[in-house]
């Protein structure tokens, strides 16, 4: 049984993880993109960091088997460092929303490269259909006409780039087989994930001396570092260990929307009819794609006293 707790990890985690496209977006104003998220990296390894050594044993953190160790780069690498550094540089030309949409399409991009890579997991009917429902959606976002590429698609298909990069490198890690757990993983990954995009900040001639220190530039990275960072981790694997991975990512159910509504209510971002029906053929695709998972989660929140009192609900126990 669990409770209040799980529904507001669940929530913190849609939430941060949403308001992560606002503030990349706010942000880019004042730092270079790349130079952004290398930033970014530098606090949430720090700050994730402190909270692996006092709440993990040490025994529990040091890396012990080539899984380990193929874990840590499949996550720092592909998972957090080059799908954000991507993300980052693509939001520069796509709304919050477009970037929340597109980039959300991490959940049926995954059964692409398991099918590929992992003999044990292959498309079910109903699977594909999700899928292809789903990358239907994105070309309605995208919109890839000439026009739309030179006003701004380009953008939009690097952040399904780093989409497909998250996607790819989540594989990977289940691949590896690795021996230890999600948090102390990306405790090592986040410092690999800086030091790559450091380094590709360096390649494309980013400088420091072009970042405008204010006090709106400070809360962006304050926010994507300390908030959609860290503690976005830190609640998104707490609801992994409470529900599960498949019911955890039921947050990029939402993440979108709380994207769209942030955009729109703090940068005062317009949303055009063909990204509103992209959206909506995504979603359709997503709720099709994991309805079974949908099923079992709904059919499981019931009331735990004869008073009707719904604090605490119930989840499948299967983990995966």
């Amino acid at each position: 049984m669990v409770g209040r707790r799980t529904l507001a990890l669940f929530a913190a985690a849609s939430l941060l993880f949403g308001g992560t496209f606002v503030a990349a977006k706010a942000g880019l104003a004042y730092f270079p993109p790349l130079l952004f998220v290398a930033f970014r990296f530098d606090i949430a390894a720090l700050a994730l960091a402190a909270f692996a050594i006092a709440t993990i044993p040490r025994s529990e953190l040091v890396p012990r088997t080539r899984g380990d160790l193929l874990g840590i780069v499949a996550t720092g690498a592909f998972v957090i460092g080059l799908a954000n550094a991507l993300l980052f540089v693509g939001q520069q030309y796509a709304t919050s929303a477009v970037g929340a949409i597109v980039f959300g399409l991490n959940p049926i991009l995954t059964p692409v490269f398991a099918a590929v890579l992992l003999s044990d997991e292959r498309l079910s009917a109903r699977g594909a259909a999700g899928m292809a429902l789903g990358l239907l959606g994105v070309v309605l976002v995208v919109d890839p006409d000439p026009a739309t590429l030179l006003a701004g698609g380009v953008g939009k298909l690097l952040i399904l780039v780093g989409a497909a990069s998250g996607a790819l490198g989540t594989v990977l890690v289940r691949r590896a087989d690795a021996t230890l757990s999600s948090t102390a993983r990306t405790a090592w990954g986040l410092p690999l994930a800086a030091l790559l995009t450091h380094g590709m900040s360096l390649a494309a001639g980013e400088s420091a001396s072009t970042v405008v220190w204010s006090s709106e530039a400070l809360i962006a990275l304050g926010y994507v570092g300390i908030f959609a960072g860290a503690v976005a981790y830190i609640a998104y694997f707490g609801l992994i260990d409470a529900t599960g991975a498949i019911r955890a990512n039921l947050i990029f159910y939402v993440v979108p929307v709380v994207a769209t509504l942030g955009g729109w209510l703090l940068l005062g971002e317009t949303v055009s009819t063909m990204t509103v029906a992209g959206f909506l053929t995504i979603f359709a695709g997503f709720a099709l794609l994991g309805s079974e998972s949908i099923a079992a989660w709904w059919g499981s929140v019931r009331p735990t006293s004869a008073g009707g009192d719904s604090e605490s609900v119930s989840f499948p126990s299967r983990a995966d």
